[in-house]
């Protein structure tokens, strides 16, 4: 029997290949401007936007490719040829497959998804086990950048006072780096027999991870001098005889909101007064965002702003392994691979839900 025709693939949504090549052509346009580079960080970004979408034009024009010899290759193929049509059924798989991740591609589309991010990680309720809880998550979010091929950069890591961490902040750096950590902004609750009981019975712990896109552009948000406050202190934790001679940590407090941000990772004063402004304007995005979407009335829990009510996923230890999202109902049982890194089968079947709940027509629009 011949093999289904590879035009059965799902092909659901509408790329707009005519636009984004409009798109390019006005970004191409800007950059030979003179004056192009005075602004540098600017320039950065309409750089990083060209390159994003020939990226994306490239991967449909190649698909669309594809699909075309593949529709040629089923035509050719004999009924008997079992070879053949096995060769069919699987390029076909691996096109849908390739269709699945474009697509969810297609949904990150937001103003800042395509920026770096910001990933914070506070240990909650669960006093060791918690803090050691949220040690684990930063180790697995940093492992999930490496698979990706992300970069990172620790901005802010305090030490507990027996294991584990009271907090840390990573910048992720990568193509959509934020439309992707978006999906793990919440509470996670750790099951496991606590290493930190002698009688080694079951505890629960929980962290939360706050997602914030990065903003390096000033123009992105005001920051007035009278609206905050700088202080330094002497960084806490590992640093050896450094850290107890030197004022080099950073806390900036922003009045009007409330927000204080602190930074003590790096050995210099400026560098870490510098990671704090970059937390504090992505955090002042972010609250941007947020009562944004508060207006529109549309908040479907990707962020949790206070409290720790808001659990996004379990990982369970014992009395059996499993780590299930409780927004998508996904679950695996390799919980150590999770872990490990191996992150985007959740990632993904968030994104993939928020595309049924939006449609196609909703997350992208118009057509070559």
């Amino acid at each position: 029997m011949r093999a289904s025709a590879p035009g059965s693939i799902r092909l659901g949504c509408v790329f707009d290949l005519a636009g984004k090549r409009r798109d390019i052509g006005e970004l191409e346009s800007l950059s030979v401007e003179p004056g192009f580079w005075d602004d540098p960080q600017k320039a950065q970004r309409i750089m990083r936007q060209i390159t994003g979408l020939r990226g994306q034009v490239d991967g449909w024009e190649a698909m669309r490719q594809q699909v075309d010899d593949l529709l040629e290759l089923n035509e050719l193929a004999e009924d008997d040829d079992e070879a053949m049509n096995l060769e069919i059924r699987e390029q076909t798989d691996a096109l849908g497959s390739q269709l699945d991740r474009m697509e969810i591609q297609l949904l990150l589309s937001g103003e800042y998804d395509d920026h770096d991010a910001i990933l914070a990680v506070h240990a909650g309720t669960g006093g060791v086990d918690a803090q050691d809880w949220a040690e684990m998550l930063a180790r697995m979010y940093m492992r999930w950048a490496e698979k990706r091929g992300f970069q990172t950069t620790i901005l802010d890591w305090t030490e507990g006072e027996e294991a584990g961490i009271k907090s840390a902040t990573i910048e992720i750096r990568g193509p959509y780096a934020y439309g992707y950590c978006k999906a793990e902004a919440g509470t996670h609750r750790l099951v496991r027999l606590s290493p930190f009981d002698a009688a080694h019975r079951r505890h629960t712990a929980f962290a939360l991870v706050e997602v914030l896109p990065a903003v390096e552009d000033d123009a992105e948000v005001e920051i007035k001098d009278d609206d905050i406050r700088i202080d330094t202190y002497r960084s806490s934790g590992a640093g050896g005889q450094h850290v107890n001679k030197t004022s080099s940590a950073i806390r900036i407090t922003h009045f009007p909101t409330g927000i204080v941000v602190t930074c003590q990772d790096e050995r210099s004063q400026l560098q870490n007064r510098e990671s704090a402004f970059k937390i504090l304007r992505s955090k002042l995005v972010e609250l941007k965002l947020r009562e944004q979407a508060e207006e529109r009335s549309r908040i479907k829990g990707e962020h949790v702003s206070e409290g720790w009510g808001s659990r996004i996923r379990s990982y369970v230890l014992q009395p059996y392994t499993m780590v299930t999202d409780h927004r998508t109902d996904f679950s695996t049982a390799n919980v150590q691979a999770v872990l490990d890194g191996d992150v985007d089968p959740l990632i993904d079947a968030y994104l993939h839900m928020q595309l049924e709940e939006q449609g196609p027509a909703e997350a992208v629009a118009g057509g070559d």
